[in-house]
């Protein structure tokens, strides 16, 4: 695969990742028990408890959110079109490619 190919391959995987994933701009709004609580907070208003997590990976899992898919997908795409400089994010798409399911 090439730099382009990987990079719109990563992208690609981390959207349909997101459209799988509770939707919503994910927060931590406190602790349920000993656990961060992550919720989605949706458009409308509404929220949705989003997956309890160890308190080490709850800030990680709010930080990655399916509202970062969008501009990080737009990056690596912009990324293929205009590939000086793009060694970063070729690495970061190969990173992305080996965790994404």
């Amino acid at each position: 695969m090439n730099a382009a190919e990987l990079l719109h391959a990563a992208a690609d995987r981390l959207e349909l990742l997101a459209a799988r994933t509770t939707p919503g701009d994910w927060r931590l709004t406190g602790l349920l028990a000993s656990r961060p609580e992550v919720v989605a907070l949706r458009p409308d208003g509404s929220t949705e408890h989003v997956a309890e997590a160890r308190a080490a990976s709850g800030a990680w899992i709010a930080a990655l959110s399916p509202a970062v898919a969008a501009p990080l997908a737009a990056a690596l795409r912009a990324a293929a079109e205009e590939p000086a400089g793009t060694a970063h994010l070729t690495d970061l798409a190969r990173l992305l490619l080996a965790r994404l399911p």
